[in-house]
């Protein structure tokens, strides 16, 4: 009788197992609410990035459309310093939220692929955080995206099997990027929010808006993976390009800057979706 209660003891609610426990009501409402923080965080980005690239496409400015340089313009204005710091904190938070989902899982989505994926985006959020915090620091800024991209490809060439790895990484960008927009074309992304309380019109908005901004980051994604590509191939690592060189490049194509307008402006429509993921999606 007393190993029969030892044994109910240890496998009662206080047992430890290796499963991650369920986290309690409280710690799910602190959850979706880093969640929430963490997808403003990611719209403000976005929006400063789409109108930098604006900026360049109309031949008005000269800062890097990238993460860097929205940094650079939150920091310029009154109360820059604060600013940078709150979007620390929303990284931070966001960084917070997708390891949840990589150690509970999210509903709805296959267990094993999708807690990987999260766990990705944590670690990728996390780096985020700390570069926007060092820059808010004033620990010598970051570097530009496109300092990154070619330092890391130089980096990666000199490996054993170096240009076949870097055209690996390359042709999977280009994959993410054109899952992405194909994803965007097909609203997969309505799935992941709570249509039930959006209004006839405003269901319609936040469907062009992930159309429009999914579709253009998309773009630019499958962009740098061909970059990378042609830099595996040359062998030459100056032909990598980060996210201000990619949408530079749009201007010198057949199309003229009206492309890069597009695909400026569609970035800023990613922002004001992922301000409308912050509101409607589910977490």
């Amino acid at each position: 009788m007393a190993s029969s209660h030892a044994h109910n003891r240890s496998t009662g609610p206080g047992h430890r197992s290796d499963a991650p426990s369920i986290p309690r009501p409280s710690e799910k409402g602190a959850l979706r609410t880093a969640g929430r923080a963490g997808f403003v965080a990611r719209g403000v980005v976005y929006v400063l990035i789409g109108v930098l690239a604006l900026e360049i496409a109309l031949g008005k400015g000269g800062g890097e459309a990238d993460r860097q340089g929205a940094l650079h313009q939150v920091a310029a204005q009154p109360f820059g310093l604060a600013m940078l710091w709150i979007l620390v904190v929303g990284f931070a938070c966001m960084a917070l939220w997708r390891a949840s989902l990589a150690a509970y899982g999210e509903a709805g989505r296959k267990k094993t692929g999708s807690r990987i994926l999260s766990a990705g985006r944590a670690v990728f959020y996390a780096s985020v955080c700390w570069g926007t915090a060092a820059y808010a620091a004033g620990s010598g800024g970051q570097t530009g995206s496109n300092a990154k991209s070619q330092d890391w490809t130089a980096s990666a060439l000199k490996l054993p099997g170096g240009q076949v790895l870097v055209a690996i990484v390359g042709v999977v960008l280009f994959g993410v990027g054109v899952g992405i927009a194909v994803s965007a074309i097909r609203r997969t992304f309505l799935k992941k929010l709570n249509t039930a309380a959006m209004s006839v019109r405003v269901r319609k908005v936040v469907t062009a808006l992930g159309i429009g901004g999914s579709t253009a980051r998309g773009t630019v994604f499958a962009g740098a993976g061909v970059f990378i590509v042609v830099a595996a191939v040359r062998f030459d690592p100056k032909q990598a390009k980060g996210m201000d060189a990619t949408l530079r490049s749009f201007a010198h194509t057949p199309a003229g800057p009206w492309l890069l307008v597009l695909v400026a402006l569609g970035l800023v429509l990613f922002g004001a979706f992922s301000f409308a993921s912050a509101r409607w999606r589910k977490l």
